[in-house]
């Protein structure tokens, strides 16, 4: 969490911005990262579009990188999310990640993105600001005006993100489905959540990538949905290894906070 000196973040737009309004009419050296401030974000947002595959690739980094460290959200974190956001559908992301891409044996470019948008959208969801106001007290949001501003953005980027859950690649499509679960916890947003079921369940019947399918599961539980069915051998073995982590976590917390006393901490 990072404490916000003033009222930075842009207001949520009605629509998403031009890829020019977004570079042009923000104040990027007056934003806070983690490591500084904005000033070098707008040279690596647009290589972001750079035909090359390997420029894309080091920008990601550098665009990327700065506004969401150790999980936290930044002044510039709103403004490069829907940066992100409008470049989703640039034809250099769209017309797909020719051979050269492969050869660096990286992620195609717009999985990236998606996979970058949907993390942040965790780290603002409805379970880190119920986490927030137990350590914090109920203002966390009041106190936190970057994740407030990200959450209030989460129309707009959802509305770019909805398209790409029908994609003919596998990877965009699932990754696009991750992406989409916070995002809908917006108000807007929640009448969603019986068409991406229906994406959850079609990805577990094909897909074998274990955080896409944790991802999911842990959705549709929190929806109501019976997963029983759903579940196969590795996702009943993950869930058994995720519990006993959980127990080893609690009994190490315990050692440490009033429990019983343990000689031998579980290193």
């Amino acid at each position: 969490m990072t404490q916000s000196r003033r009222q930075t973040a842009p207001p949520h737009p009605a629509e998403l911005p031009s890829l020019q309004t977004l570079l042009n009419n923000t104040d990027w050296a007056s934003l806070a990262t983690a490591c500084g401030t904005g000033e070098a974000l707008p040279a690596a947002l647009t290589l972001l579009t750079d035909p090359d595959p390997t420029i894309r690739e080091a920008a990601l980094h550098d665009a990327l990188g700065p506004v969401t460290h150790q999980n936290s959200i930044y002044e510039a974190t709103v403004p490069v999310a829907l940066y992100v956001t409008a470049i989703l559908n640039h034809p250099a992301i769209t017309a797909g990640d020719d051979h050269r891409e492969h050869e660096t044996q990286n992620r195609p470019t717009l999985v990236q993105l998606l996979d970058w948008l949907g993390n942040t959208a965790y780290d603002a969801d409805d379970e880190c600001v119920a986490a927030g106001e137990r350590f914090f007290a109920e203002g966390f949001l009041d106190d936190y005006e970057e994740m407030r501003a990200f959450r209030d953005s989460r129309p707009v980027i959802f509305s770019a993100v909805h398209p790409l859950l029908g994609h003919d690649d596998a990877d965009v499509r699932h990754t696009a489905l991750v992406t989409a679960i916070p995002l809908i916890e917006h108000p807007l947003l929640t009448r969603h959540q019986a068409d991406l079921a229906d994406h959850a369940r079609r990805l577990l019947a094909t897909s074998t990538d274990r955080h896409h399918r944790d991802r999911v599961l842990d959705a549709l539980k929190a929806w109501g949905h019976d997963t029983s069915g759903l579940e196969n051998a590795s996702d009943i073995a993950a869930r058994e290894h995720y519990a006993l982590l959980r127990a080893a976590r609690a009994a190490w917390d315990g050692n440490w906070t009033g429990g019983s006393y343990s000689d031998d901490p579980p290193f």
